[in-house]
């Protein structure tokens, strides 16, 4: 690929058929979060199912920690991506220059300083997250290896999506596969062959992904070469803030889940003691699997519409949505019957004990009992996105967790006193309130798409006069 014919590579996004495009995009973005999400899963299974519940009570705490290294890890990724696709929508080659190598930059200063200052803090966060004395030392074990490898992790996922914004659909899923599956090899062998527990999850996770590391440079070095840039690893404030802004949406979601595991944690610690915690533990792991597909989806549209918005192409954007729409509707319910049948099955394979998998269960049909409805809310905050409402898809991505669940777990836990199950019930309601202002929010937009189509008609139209009576004049 050069620079002539980055135009060619991205036609696709511009002139395929839509149903023919996402699910090009969203398949490989699907597995790849699944993938993805295998790391912790996997760890979760093995330590799960050979030292029982203490080990998912571990993970549960550390949870919020590695989800907020994804979260800053996505932010870029999101926000250079998406740059990179309107960049190229625009046909302005040169800033690709800039975008790319800041992203880089922006992600070892963040994620270095960050992971310094958990490290040396780590005792106390450990303990602010909700550890006991029967979860602190393991997830202390967990949380010391894990961050050997988060730089590594974060390129990865950075470097894949600015790749994947050049067409490369696959970059994403290979990448995740390569780690996901020599963590599951390695897990294997270090946990039930020599019994090394929490720290033989956690080696495995690192060697993992620095095997994928390894895979993605390469690709990326490739793409660099093909490209003839020249790259210099420096710090543009403009560039940065702009990666930030687009990309901030992504991070709000993905750190409201640590947010809300923190504060979950916490609170229904004192009501369930350590089998809450499982209980959170295992209800997270087990509904990634249901929003992987809206994620990805979700993450399938985004270039697609933001090229569209960047090129002009207003007719062919407001067609991407509704197309993602009813792909995200029709994906999630299925999902969610299967789920809701098989949720036991499901449960069981991170654990034994029965008592716990029944307790999870009910647990787990409350969080998920309007799921298929949430699809939207997660399209809107991309769509947003895509077409450069940054306030827009800010306000979205900080709905649904930060200003409506949490004060409804509140007011259910303790001001309701309904205790554990105040919190479950929380999770139906704030679907349904998001679901309804995700909707507002996207009419609200589609009406100024059409304003702005009408323009563009009007234009046209004046340009094909002038043109017919530049013709009739000249005969």
């Amino acid at each position: 690929m050069t620079i002539s014919n980055i135009t060619e590579s991205n036609k696709m996004f511009g002139e395929e058929k839509i149903g023919k495009l996402l699910l090009k995009f969203s398949v490989p973005a699907i597995i790849s979060l699944m993938v993805a999400e295998m790391y912790n899963m996997v760890d979760s299974m093995f330590l799960g199912q050979a030292i029982g519940a203490n080990a998912i009570g571990a993970l549960t705490i550390a949870f919020p920690i590695q989800r907020l290294f994804f979260a800053i890890s996505m932010l870029i990724a999101i926000g250079a991506s998406t740059s990179v696709s309107r960049s190229c929508g625009d046909k302005d080659f040169e800033n690709l220059k800039i975008i790319i190598p800041n992203a880089i930059v922006l992600m070892f200063i963040t994620i270095s300083i960050i992971g310094i200052s958990i490290f040396i803090f780590q005792d106390k966060i450990l303990i602010s997250l909700g550890a006991s004395k029967n979860t602190f030392s393991l997830a202390k074990d967990y949380i010391s290896i894990i961050l050997i490898g988060v730089i590594f992790q974060a390129f990865t996922i950075i470097a894949s999506y600015i790749i994947t914004s050049f067409g490369n659909t696959k970059i994403v899923l290979l990448s995740t596969s390569i780690g996901a599956i020599f963590n599951v090899i390695i897990d294997y062998f270090l946990i039930n062959v020599f019994s090394y527990g929490v720290k033989g999850a956690a080696i495995a996770t690192v060697v993992s992904q620095i095997i994928a590391f390894i895979y993605v440079l390469i690709v990326f070095i490739q793409l660099k070469m093909s490209l003839k840039f020249s790259f210099k690893l420096t710090l543009n404030k403009a560039v940065s803030v702009g990666i930030v802004c687009v990309g901030f949406s992504t991070f709000i979601i993905e750190i409201s889940d640590a947010i809300v595991a923190a504060i979950l944690n916490n609170l229904l610690f004192s009501y369930g003691g350590d089998s809450a915690i499982v209980t959170i533990g295992l209800t997270t792991r087990v509904s990634m699997f249901l929003f992987m597909t809206v994620m990805g989806i979700s993450t399938a549209m985004q270039p697609i519409a933001a090229y569209n918005f960047g090129a002009g192409n207003y007719t062919r954007l407001k067609e991407v949505v509704k197309s993602s729409i009813i792909a995200v509707s029709v994906s999630s319910t299925l999902l969610w019957a299967i789920f809701m049948i098989f949720s036991d099955t499901f449960i069981g394979l991170f654990i034994n004990d029965k008592a716990i998998i029944e307790q999870t269960s009910k647990a787990f049909r409350m969080v998920i009992a309007v799921f298929p409805c949430i699809g939207v809310y997660y399209l809107s905050i991309s769509y947003c996105q895509a077409i450069n409402r940054v306030k827009a898809s800010f306000k979205l991505s900080i709905f649904r967790q930060l200003i409506v669940f949490i004060p409804l777990v509140y007011s259910f836990v303790i001001g309701l006193n309904m205790g554990v199950s105040g919190a479950w019930l929380a999770y139906p309601i704030s679907d349904v309130i998001s679901f309804i202002t995700a909707a507002i929010f996207i009419r609200y937009t589609y009406t100024s798409l059409e304003i702005l189509e009408r323009h563009q008609i009007f234009k046209l139209n004046k340009i094909k006069i002038r043109l017919a009576r530049i013709a009739s004049a000249a005969s």
